[in-house]
């Protein structure tokens, strides 16, 4: 044999020959694979495992663009508004010429268009601004979350530091590029403020500290004076108009008193470089008889009133913003008047329009509808109004809520005609269940009052003759739903088992 030849046995297999071996061998776990399963069954898995949105996402959007019927979105156009946004351009004018503006009070109820005016103005007011390179500002505040005079002034004071903060780095960095120039040879320290590179160093320099030295205020813990200090220093960093609104300012009166607005209304007397102005957005046309004399006589400069929506302009509004927000044909030709009929008939509320609108979109977007009719206004309308009375309930204080549920105990078990001895027997009864405090008579009664005012039970004084006048009282709101969120307020603790009680005492 050979020295080159190789035993047959010994012989390595070829190339085609491991192809051969390797194909076989996955024939082989093929064949094993297709005798355990069943690809009917694998065609289903993948159905089945398609996942919990892949259904709701099959079906055709209605929605265009939800976010403009909310209430935060700022259109480009308000309808029926031009008369009170042409009053507040015409006063803030003067701050695009380096003057004061006069303060403004804006009033109207909710939903009339205040706060989307406002904003609207604003933003009209910062862009032309910025073209016309006068420096103008306005910062808004949401008195309602922010309620004390530590936090707006807090919060104001940050938002001008952090501006301040962008305003010296980009002085630094013209700065510097126009040092790198001048060492380059590109420029010349001609028609420049400054009279060598070391002037120009030292500018930078001193930038830089005031940046470092400017520390964010915190929401609690420093002294509230020493809060106003790095506020008025914030402001009067450099040349600018700042204008402050202020919404629900009636909430910041009714919290800390009138405090934050005097000293806001006093500041101009003492900034040097700059100037503020005053916007106050409020629901409450008697809020300024609670303010001091010199607060309510510089602060209510100026006043716009808004007045109330009717249903054809809640319905030009609502179409307005249909046709950016819907998919076109997606509403039928009923739903834009029937959700202006339903909001002109609580004070001409827009916000309360575009919500129901909103949630009539929704509720046919989860129904796989193909477009929103009446039936989805109607719903809608019921829906909201439920979230409402919810919402009402679960914040009441406790003892109302005892109240509350001592009037759904009795209606429960069929007493109609409540009057108020009926209700504070078993109000007594429920307060010794969960050991509460057992108020007088006199006040169930006026917190029963409270609860007529609030639409969750309605009470009727009715005269019995040479009996007296007493109160008839029953639920205003459905009973199931109201009894759900008490019982959820882990403060009545276990007052659903006082329920075996009152029945007995009915039955006696």
């Amino acid at each position: 044999m050979d020295s080159n030849d190789t035993p047959p046995d010994d012989r390595p297999a070829s190339d085609s020959e491991e192809d051969n071996l390797h194909d076989a061998s996955a024939r082989d776990r093929t064949a094993d694979i297709s005798h355990d399963v069943d690809i009917n069954d694998v065609l289903d898995d993948e159905e089945e495992n398609q996942g919990l949105f892949d259904d709701l996402l099959s079906g055709e959007p209605i929605f265009e663009n939800k976010e403009v019927l909310r209430p935060s979105y700022t259109p480009r156009e308000l309808p029926h508004r031009n008369e009170q946004i042409n009053r507040m351009a015409t006063i803030l004018v003067s701050a695009l010429r380096g003057d004061t503006p006069s303060n403004i009070l804006i009033y109207g109820k909710t939903g009339t268009g205040k706060t989307a005016s406002a904003k609207f103005v604003s933003n009209e007011l910062e862009s032309t601004s910025q073209r016309y390179d006068v420096p103008c500002e306005v910062e808004y505040i949401n008195c309602e979350v922010t309620d004390t005079q530590y936090r707006v002034l807090a919060q104001l004071a940050n938002k001008f530091i952090e501006k301040n903060r962008a305003v010296i780095t980009k002085r630094v960095d013209d700065l510097t590029d126009r040092r790198s120039a001048i060492t380059d040879g590109d420029a010349t320290l001609d028609m420049s403020p400054f009279d060598s590179t070391a002037a120009i160093d030292d500018r930078i320099e001193t930038l830089k500290t005031d940046r470092e030295a400017m520390d964010s205020v915190p929401m609690t813990g420093w002294p509230t004076d020493r809060v106003y200090s790095s506020f008025f220093e914030a402001v009067d960093y450099h040349e600018r108009v700042a204008v402050i609104m202020l919404d629900e300012i009636d909430k910041l009166v009714e919290k800390s008193g009138d405090d934050t607005l005097y000293n806001l209304s006093r500041m101009n007397s003492e900034l040097e470089n700059s100037r503020i102005s005053i916007m106050g957005i409020s629901n409450d046309l008697k809020f300024t008889d609670f303010l001091d004399p010199r607060v309510k006589s510089s602060l209510g400069e100026e006043e716009i009133v808004f007045p109330p929506y009717d249903a054809n302009q809640l319905r030009d509004i609502l179409q307005h913003r249909a046709d950016v927000a819907f998919k076109h044909g997606a509403l039928t030709e009923d739903v834009i008047p029937l959700c202006a009929a339903f909001a002109a008939q609580e004070h001409g509320d827009a916000r309360r329009a575009l919500d129901l609108l909103r949630t009539a979109g929704e509720l046919a977007e989860r129904g796989q509808a193909d477009t929103v009719e009446e039936g989805h206004v109607r719903q809608a309308q019921d829906k909201i109004e439920l979230d409402r009375v919810v919402e009402v309930v679960r914040t009441l204080p406790t003892q109302s809520k005892i109240v509350l549920f001592a009037i759904i105990l009795l209606e429960k078990n069929g007493v109609h005609n409540i009057n108020t001895g009926e209700v504070f027997n078993i109000y007594k009864h429920l307060c010794e269940e969960i050991d509460a405090d057992v108020l007088t008579q006199r006040r169930v009664t006026d917190l029963i009052s409270e609860l007529d005012m609030l639409g969750i039970v309605n009470a009727v004084v009715v005269s019995k003759g040479r009996y007296g006048r007493t109160k008839e009282i029953s639920l205003s709101v459905p009973v199931d739903e109201t009894e759900a969120v008490l019982l959820s307020d882990s403060r009545l603790g276990d007052i659903e088992n006082a329920q075996p009680f009152v029945q007995a005492r009915f039955d006696n």
